[in-house]
């Protein structure tokens, strides 16, 4: 067994470059309908602070200052805070944009009623950290919301498939892990109350799992570096394995690709 301790500094330089290549915001405008489930999960109340932690281009941030609230959306991004930007100005929404590492969050202890994350934070490489900077600067008696992708979902077999032709650093705990609710438990302890885990559904919808690789592989940062490392065959490789998966899953038959992927909408009450 490999008890080598994690460089979680390494990993996130690595990470942060990756998220900052491509244009995840071409991904991420699809999945709004996300941020507005999890905007009334949390039952949101006008005037609350509402801090986004690894907001990517917002779509959290935009479901809470619809429903009046004062946000600070925040990434350790800044290309994707400028997309966030682009759309709060394009609905006249008042949100404030701030770069921010979820591990080290420039607040104050107790600062906001509601602290949200949309598929951002669960990709942190110290989860610990993550979750304890998320409680810290929660007030007691707030929510902290989260939507994350679980390890049996499309994208959670995705990161797996990833995994096998570009193994992660030894000791890691794979993202997906936030998708489970014993683990978001261990994570979060004894600081919280209610967690609140109901099991939801986002569709991809692409012409093809050819169409699906092609806007992937050039816009969204873990699958533009995973084929910019590889050689030209295990790249060939990468895209038939993540085909097989697409045409496994595809709900739309030959027609057009439409896959189902799970992930966890979670409420926590903060003690």
């Amino acid at each position: 067994m490999d008890n080598t301790p994690v460089n979680f500094a390494a990993v996130k330089t690595r990470q942060q470059a990756a998220w900052s290549c491509g244009d995840y915001a071409v991904i991420g405008t699809t999945l709004q309908g996300v941020g507005e489930s999890l905007a009334e999960a949390c039952d949101l109340c006008w005037d609350e602070r509402v801090l986004d932690v690894a907001a990517g281009n917002g779509n959290a941030s935009l479901a809470a200052a619809r429903r009046g609230c004062r946000v600070i959306s925040t990434d350790y991004v800044a290309a994707l805070l400028d997309r966030g930007a682009e759309r709060a100005r394009a609905e006249r929404l008042n949100i404030a944009f701030q770069a921010a590492d979820a591990e080290a969050l420039p607040f104050a202890d107790a600062s906001f009623d509601v602290v949200l994350s949309t598929f951002g934070v669960m990709f942190t490489p110290d989860q610990p950290r993550a979750a304890a900077e998320m409680l810290r600067v929660c007030r007691p008696g707030g929510r902290i919301g989260l939507a994350n992708w679980t390890p049996d979902g499309f994208i959670g077999q995705l990161f797996k498939t990833l995994g096998r032709h570009l193994p992660p650093p030894a000791g890691l705990k794979p993202p997906s892990a936030w998708g489970v609710p014993a683990h978001l438990r261990e994570l979060f302890g004894d600081a919280v109350g209610e967690v609140r885990a109901t099991p939801r559904t986002f569709c991809f919808r692409y012409r093809s799992p050819e169409h699906f690789i092609e806007v992937f592989r050039t816009w969204y940062g873990p699958v533009h570096k995973a084929f910019a490392a590889l050689p030209a065959d295990g790249a060939a490789t990468l895209e038939r394995d993540i085909i097989d998966l697409l045409q496994r899953l595809n709900r739309a038959g030959a027609r057009s690709l439409v896959v189902p992927s799970e992930y966890l909408e979670v409420v926590i009450t903060r003690r």
